[in-house]
């Protein structure tokens, strides 16, 4: 009984020396375990972040790909713009490239184009055609107060005026457009009128003519007062069909005897007693003019006029006028031809 009872005592004992024994290990294993966990949620919570980090990235991505999307839809848009511009700049070439020349047969050599008109309406046509071409003091310039310092410079100077080389070019142009089966006059008009050249008529086809129009004018000085009287006169002597005239605004002078007439008495110009000329004096000029010295019915009458300060009645007037033979009445812009 006792033996038993040591025994059991002795078991005890030893057990509890047992538990003694290990209770440090099982701390350290608590402690790894703890250890372990808080690396556990670390790394859970770091997951979370890279995960969420990861959504944003892909969230990004998305917009990127998107705008990359709509940039290239642009592109192609823009592309086919760019097509689109080329055919037609390509067509444009072509037609420039393929646009009507001047024939070899052509006698007026011009390099303003072949047969396009580049005033809208305005065609020269007839059978029997007068340029009758205003070469006063006035069309050196565009400017009263350029005309007025022209008109006491020397013979080349009021030559370069540009209104004059308009001119020329103007009377180039008209005579590179007459049709091949007509007959053509230039006349010049000033205080005087002339054949430019020396001659009546000629074929507008006719290049030894021509040249000497040419030479002509390139002589010419625009000076004096514009008498369209005498201009016309000159013209319906050659009883034209149709007649072009240059000009830069009414006329400022006529034949003596208009100082007798009555509508003139209050004009000072036409009596000897002023050297300026008003505008109301200026439309009664023109149209006594008209009535007296323009050719009968039957002429068509077609006016290119390239305007002159302080003359705002010469465009109705000649407007009334052109139309009432048919004509037409043509004020171009400065940069023309």
């Amino acid at each position: 009984m006792a033996s038993g009872l040591g025994a059991i005592i002795l078991v005890l004992i030893l057990v509890k020396q047992d538990v003694d024994k290990h209770s440090p290990e099982a701390e350290l294993l608590q402690a790894d375990l703890a250890r372990i966990e808080q690396q556990d949620i670390s790394l859970k919570k770091s997951i979370s972040e890279l995960n969420s980090d990861a959504l944003a990235e892909i969230t990004e991505i998305a917009k990127v790909q998107a705008k990359i999307t709509t940039l290239k839809s642009e592109l192609e848009q823009k592309s086919d713009i760019i097509s689109q511009k080329q055919l037609q700049m390509s067509s444009i070439k072509n037609t420039i490239k393929n646009a009507p020349r001047a024939k070899q047969d052509d006698v007026v050599k011009s390099d303003q184009g072949g047969e396009e008109n580049y005033v809208m309406g305005l065609k020269v046509e007839g059978k029997k055609i007068v340029f009758l071409i205003d070469s006063s003091a006035s069309m050196t310039d565009e400017k009263l107060i350029n005309i007025i310092r022209r008109k006491s410079s020397s013979e080349a100077e009021k030559k370069k005026g540009p209104k004059w080389l308009r001119t020329k070019r103007t009377v180039r142009w008209l005579l590179a457009r007459a049709p091949k089966s007509s007959q053509i006059a230039v006349v010049a008009f000033n205080r005087k009128a002339h054949d430019l050249g020396g001659m009546g008529w000629f074929s507008s086809r006719d290049a030894g003519s021509i040249g000497k129009v040419y030479k002509a004018l390139d002589t010419l000085v625009p000076t004096g007062s514009t008498n369209l009287q005498r201009g016309l006169q000159k013209a319906s002597a050659l009883k034209p069909t149709d007649i072009y005239l240059l000009t830069d605004g009414l006329p400022t002078d006529g034949v003596s005897r208009y100082s007798s007439l009555n509508p003139f008495a209050a004009c000072g110009s036409l009596l000897g007693r002023s050297n300026n000329i008003s505008g109301a004096c200026r439309v009664k000029l023109f149209r006594q003019t008209v009535a007296d010295s323009a050719p009968g019915r039957g002429t068509k009458i077609n006016v290119i006029l390239l305007p002159i300060e302080g003359d705002p009645q010469a465009a109705p007037e000649y407007w009334r006028w052109t139309a009432a033979t048919g004509g037409l009445l043509i004020s171009p812009a400065v940069s023309w031809p």
